[in-house]
């Protein structure tokens, strides 16, 4: 059994997106997700719920949030998964 090592809550800024275009900001948005975990969690494993990515999509394509909360928690064997967090 693989134990859960650290848990963090972040707020994840979006504002770069706004520099692409808008037919691929959501997906762009995902990308900056990962990215943000990447580099905060320090692993390459980033395991993402479904949760977040309708999040990120359901005003469509053209308008992501501005921000996203997300629960990081990293495992033992370096596997981070994310979930969004609860207000």
């Amino acid at each position: 059994m693989v134990e859960k090592l650290e848990e963090q809550i972040y707020v994840i800024p979006l504002d770069d997106v706004k520099h692409t275009p808008h037919w691929e900001r959501s997906k762009r948005s995902v990308t900056a997700v990962r990215d943000f975990l990447t580099r905060h969690m320090k692993s390459e494993d980033i395991k993402l719920d479904p949760g977040i990515s309708r999040k990120l999509w359901e005003r469509g394509a053209h308008k992501p949030p501005a921000r996203i909360r997300v629960r990081a928690m990293k495992f033992e064997d370096g596997q981070v998964q994310a979930e969004i967090a609860e207000e």
